[in-house]
């Protein structure tokens, strides 16, 4: 039995420590029930796609501060290039995928290649050597310190539950909010 979206982020709000956490899309829903800290940014406009590379500066501008992207299957496809991107400037980002083989917030039609499309084969081509795959809660409980520790880039793709009937997530907070919040975190620990 595949483990839900909530499950998957309850353990990973239990591993995160100290790292930015980027939201993107239906984790959108779940991740502010689970954690409100001022390193949490839930990245709305335009998100599909995008999350990695904010990851990725934020990772560059922080150093040794860590950036966990939490990713939808349907986003990773819609810019595949970015684990190229992340192989090619390594830095401490972890990018979990939630892989449910939906475009869950538009309707939840099935994306493009569910049961060929091969994540972990994906990032390591791209030249991510850390990467991991979980497909059930118990796994991914058992290995998520480990696959959220070491030297990024990362890529731990999980297996989750589809949900039906999502609606376009809103962040808790409105985008120039989150963005301040999340200036004055990083720049009081610096």
């Amino acid at each position: 039995m595949l483990m839900t979206q909530r499950q998957a982020l309850e353990v990973l709000a239990q591993h995160r420590g100290g790292r930015i956490v980027i939201t993107t899309m239906s984790s959108i829903t779940i991740w502010p029930e689970l954690s409100n800290s001022p390193l949490d940014f839930h990245y709305i406009p335009s998100a599909m796609g995008h999350g990695p590379g904010l990851g990725l500066g934020l990772a560059l501008a922080q150093p040794g501060r860590g950036v966990i992207v939490v990713n939808g299957d349907g986003c990773m496809l819609m810019n595949l290039g970015s684990l190229v991107t992340l192989a090619s400037h390594p830095a401490e980002v972890f990018v979990v995928i939630l892989d449910n083989g939906l475009y869950e917030v538009t309707g939840g039609q099935p994306r493009p290649g569910v049961g060929q499309t091969d994540f972990a084969l994906l990032a390591r081509g791209a030249g991510i050597s850390c990467v991991c795959h979980f497909t059930t809660l118990a796994d991914w409980q058992a290995g998520a310190a480990a696959a959220l520790s070491g030297p990024g880039p990362a890529v731990i793709w999980l297996k989750v539950e589809g949900r039906l009937g999502q609606k376009t997530p809103k962040a808790p907070r409105p985008m120039r909010e989150q963005i301040e919040r999340l200036r004055q975190a990083v720049t009081a620990c610096v």
